[in-house]
């Protein structure tokens, strides 16, 4: 069935206005906005090291084990994270984490890798609402997704903001993640660097996420393992390669952000 049976272009940007006009606007050059041209399958890991930055938080040596792996999708729209960690501090959770604005420096001191990744000038108050992507800084994974709430922690999941694209301002390859403590401490860190990417299997964001699908608690992928697709708050709609090659609608929903993804997937179902 052709699109123009069900939602004509000019009805779809309207209704894509309106859901990207019903949420605040929080940065001072905007909300968010959907990245779709990112390349495909260009992949990126931050592995934590073996010490941890804030030595409080392990007195006897030791660090929090684990890392993010971040994928391009086939489709180019958003990059999809897989985020694995254990050994975390006995107390003081839940624990967040946040892509950085800035690489950690060779000495390892997480305080330069600056602030939260926030191209559009959100700022970290007041808190992400999840239930709004598009209104929450770039780099608040653990805003939009999740705070760490178990340990093993283990979760999956697609983030529309981030970008493997380097001329973007959302691009992630080049800079860090940083683990804190729900006062912001930074108790560890690590920076991005590319790595080969591999088939995405099919898989949803674990329940630490608030969604269905892989458990909070299943196997961590190894480093050169697999990433999966995910599903994002009910708020949003996975799009298809089939909606990121309708043109001006694609184009539409990067500039008015990820309240208009629910439009285009429903163009895509149609095609």
């Amino acid at each position: 069935m052709r699109v123009s049976t069900l939602l004509t272009a000019s009805a779809a940007g309207v209704m894509a206005q309106d859901a990207i006009s019903a949420g605040p606007l929080t940065g001072s050059r905007g909300n968010a906005t959907v990245t779709i041209n990112n390349p495909s399958n260009v992949a990126y890991v931050a592995t934590l090291p073996a010490a941890a930055f804030d030595t409080a938080a392990f007195p006897d040596g030791g660090n929090v084990k684990g890392r993010i792996w971040a994928q391009s999708r086939p489709d180019g729209i958003g990059v999809t994270f897989s985020v694995s960690f254990s050994n975390l501090p006995k107390t003081g959770g839940p624990f967040t984490y946040h892509i950085h604005a800035a690489p950690v420096s060779a000495s390892g001191n997480c305080t330069s890798a600056a602030g939260h990744l926030d191209p559009f000038v959100r700022n970290d108050d007041p808190p992400c609402d999840a239930t709004l992507q598009q209104t929450c800084q770039v780099g608040d994974l653990s805003g939009k997704h999740g705070k760490i709430t178990a340990d093993p922690f283990n979760v999956t999941y697609r983030d529309l903001f981030a970008s493997t694209d380097p001329s973007s301002a959302a691009f992630i390859g080049n800079l860090s993640f940083v683990l804190h403590y729900p006062n912001k401490t930074r108790i560890t860190c690590a920076n991005f660097v590319q790595e080969a990417a591999t088939t995405l299997p099919s898989g949803h964001k674990g329940s630490n996420g608030g969604a269905s699908g892989t458990s909070a608690n299943s196997t961590v992928p190894a480093p050169t393992g697999s990433a999966s697709p995910s599903k994002t708050p009910a708020s949003f709609v996975t799009v298809s390669a089939a909606a990121a090659g309708a043109g001006s609608l694609a184009t539409r929903a990067a500039a008015m952000g990820a309240g208009a993804v629910g439009v285009l997937a429903a163009v895509a179902l149609a095609l």
